[in-house]
């Protein structure tokens, strides 16, 4: 019997997606500085203000309230009547030292046997559903968001658009989980007053969704995920009628409240923890990428059509405590889902450390993941420049979504003889 799936996405204007951007870069600016620094900053964000709370670590100092202000005024609140904007809001900073007893679990005198800085489990998923390997809805509901920055950074048109946005995609599927068209999209946009009827203004908000985000997106999309977009699907724009009051003036915003927009919109499961702000030492980041790099490699080398990956960690402890598979039933190898977790745990090193290295982690690649997911990204060299009152500048060039790379898929395929 065939069903729906839904998933959902946030803009960079999102008031947790501000704050989740925020912790990102002060991390990115330590690490571009002192690569071994121990971050752990959460941000809080409402009217007017910022709020930074979390311990580091560090050789280096940066000026967090600059770094937060320069987000800000690059997602786009530069204006006063935001009651929310980067040059005028505070900033708060409430950071301080890492727990020497969180510090002597995790630093070896032998760097590769670093131990977990913290416990908890962390999954990677990947199906073939997409040719990124990730869910089919929550893939169209992040590429929704992502043109409609497009459109309000470009100011061409649908010049009214401000920041704050979310989207929500609804998938029917047939008895075979083969997605068959789009039932539902939810487009909810934060938007100038430019219009006295706000019955007109919403019928024109719609409308521009409609002939102007919709077929923008649909042209990024590959042709056979266009001809999902049947005519008679459901189009939802600014349900509550009107969106003019948002951002973090709107609603409050947290780091670490939008997990599973960052992950894998429903589908596959979540440990619980959050990625933005950690270095990674903290294996609910670092392990979650690893995990994803697994999962997404052995869909790639036609293992599985789709693969679940759990990892677990005991704080201080270098080996993970256990590596849990799910193939849901489509493995294409005669194995049974525990003897591909064994063969997974002989071809990747799993400690913390090994993680770091192979991964790139130590590098200032972080802010570009705050937004529009951790998952399914294309992976690329950038170079990125820094500047310091203190210490100069730098300029480095730093690869950036790693963990998506296909690197592995020779290795798995040799070691299960594919």
């Amino acid at each position: 019997m065939g069903y729906l799936f839904t998933s959902e996405s946030v803009s960079e204007g999102h008031p947790d997606k501000v704050a989740d951007q925020i912790s990102d870069a002060v991390l990115d600016e330590f690490l571009a500085y002192d690569p071994k620094s121990k971050v752990a900053c959460e941000t809080m964000v409402t009217t007017g203000q910022v709020i930074m709370a979390g311990e580091i670590k560090s050789e280096t100092y940066v000026d967090v309230r600059e770094v937060a202000r320069n987000v800000i005024n690059k997602i786009g609140y530069t204006k006063a009547e935001y009651q929310f904007d980067g040059d005028s809001c505070g900033v708060l900073t409430a950071l301080h030292e890492q727990s020497p007893d969180i510090n002597r679990g995790v630093e070896r005198e032998d760097l590769e046997n670093q131990g977990a800085g913290d416990q908890g489990m962390m999954f990677g998923y990947a199906c073939g559903e997409t040719d990124n390997f990730m869910p089919l809805p929550l893939e169209m509901a992040h590429a929704l968001l992502k043109e409609l920055a497009k459109i309000r950074k470009s100011g061409k048109v649908m010049t009214y658009l401000r920041p704050d946005a979310k989207s929500q995609v609804t998938i029917e599927y047939d008895d075979n989980n083969q997605a068959v068209k789009v039932h539902t999209i939810v487009i909810s946009t934060q938007h100038d007053e430019f219009d006295t009827d706000d019955v007109r203004m919403l019928a024109k908000i719609k409308d521009d969704v409609q002939h102007i985000l919709i077929p923008a997106t649909k042209a990024v999309l590959p042709l056979r995920i266009q001809k999902l977009f049947e005519p008679g699907y459901i189009l939802h724009v600014n349900p509550t009628g009107k969106f003019v009051i948002g951002g973090p003036h709107g609603d409050s915003g947290l780091t670490g409240r939008k997990i599973i927009v960052d992950t894998y919109g429903g589908r596959g499961a979540h440990g619980g923890g959050a990625f933005s702000g950690k270095d990674p030492s903290k294996v609910d980041r670092s392990a979650a990428y690893a995990a994803r790099h697994i999962a997404k490699n052995m869909v790639a080398a036609g293992i599985a059509g789709e693969i679940l990956v759990q990892l677990a960690y005991a704080i201080g402890v270098a080996q993970p405590v256990n590596i849990y598979v799910n193939t849901y039933g489509s493995a294409k190898v005669a194995l049974h889902d525990n003897e591909i977790a064994d063969k997974i745990a002989a071809l990747f090193d799993l400690r913390p450390y090994a993680i770091e290295q192979r991964l790139k982690l130590r590098y200032p690649i972080y802010e570009e993941t705050a937004s529009y997911g951790h998952m399914g990204r294309t992976p690329r060299t950038v170079t990125k420049k820094f500047e310091s009152a203190y210490f100069g500048n730098r300029e480095m060039e730093v690869e950036l979504f790693t963990w998506e790379k296909l690197d592995y898929v020779d290795k798995i395929k040799a070691a299960f003889g594919k």
